[in-house]
């Protein structure tokens, strides 16, 4: 992705965080102060519960029955070095899923974005991976629309038939299609099994770049059911700045899932395309990004 000059000169010109020290590595900000949580040299290769140094960080706010948002702060290497991470967790038995495609007959990419989430929509959030169209596999109100696409580490979230929402490995695709209601897949899986860092993310030349930094967004799997959601901003600048494309890397975003207890998670398109509205109450908090994009999740109170 280019970046232009200015937003290189801006990014080196944020206060550096008083966290991590030089390298690889991810700090929270705790009451005491930065605490570093994780260093690429010493990274797990699995995580089997949430981590408290991260997960006791979130500010968890209740916006409406079965959706729970909050944030906290993180700093790291590089473009890294003040982020904030806005993070949801979803109770499907209590909420409905439904992917929308954009208005425009003319197709679906590049056309939607969360300003146009229904007025009755708890939360919004940009899905799966595209270019001219959305990538992979496609099913909206039971019909499938695109097959699903074939790679290791393209796993799909389906909403099936049931009102279940989970995180389905690639090579289970073909067994969850006759009961998706609703389905999408994305790219590269962050968590798999029941916490592990796939081995694409611990070594290099795996096909995964492992060293890029961008605004990150992921959606995961938390051992009780739930769904988590969460995202990076850039806080540079006094946050001012905050949907530029500055960020973590996908092992640190895995890191960061792990840590907040999934079990499954895959990234989401990130970027200037990452986005979230969610409404708490009377008031909407946006995120917005820069682009609109091919697909839409959005999640509403279930009727009883």
């Amino acid at each position: 992705m280019r970046r232009s000059a200015v937003f290189v000169v801006l990014a080196l010109a944020a206060p550096p965080a008083r966290g991590p020290e030089p390298g690889p590595a991810l700090a929270v900000r705790a009451p005491g102060g930065w605490e570093t949580w994780w260093r690429a040299d010493e990274a797990p290769a699995r995580w089997a519960a949430p981590l408290p140094a991260v997960a006791e960080r979130v500010r968890w706010r209740r916006a409406a029955p079965g959706l729970e948002w909050g944030e906290f702060s993180l700093a790291g290497a590089g473009e890294a070095s003040r982020l904030r991470v806005i993070v949801a967790r979803l109770e499907p038995r209590a909420l409905e899923f439904r992917l929308i495609k954009p208005a425009d007959a003319q197709g679906l990419a590049g056309r939607w974005d969360i300003g146009e989430a229904p007025a009755g929509a708890l939360l919004a959030v940009n899905a799966g991976q595209f270019l001219d169209e959305p990538w992979g596999w496609l099913v909206q109100d039971g019909v499938e629309r695109q097959p699903p696409g074939r790679g290791l580490l393209a796993p799909a979230i389906v909403l099936d038939t049931g009102g279940v929402v989970r995180l389905v490995p690639p090579d289970s695709l073909d067994a969850a299609r006759p009961a998706a209601r609703h389905a999408f897949q994305s790219y590269p899986t962050l968590l798999q099994g029941d916490g592990e860092i796939p081995r694409a993310l611990r070594e290099p030349g795996s096909g995964v770049n492992l060293g890029h930094r961008d605004a990150r967004l992921a959606l995961g799997e938390l051992r009780d059911g739930r769904i988590l959601v969460a995202m990076t901003r850039f806080e540079g600048l006094g946050g001012v700045l905050a949907n530029l494309p500055f960020g973590l890397t996908t092992p640190e975003m895995a890191a960061v899932m792990g840590a907040l207890g999934a079990r499954r998670a895959v990234l989401l398109d990130g970027g200037i395309s990452s986005q979230l509205l969610i409404r708490e109450g009377g008031h909407t908090r946006r995120w917005p990004g820069w682009r609109r994009v091919a697909l839409g999740l959005v999640v509403f109170p279930r009727a009883p």
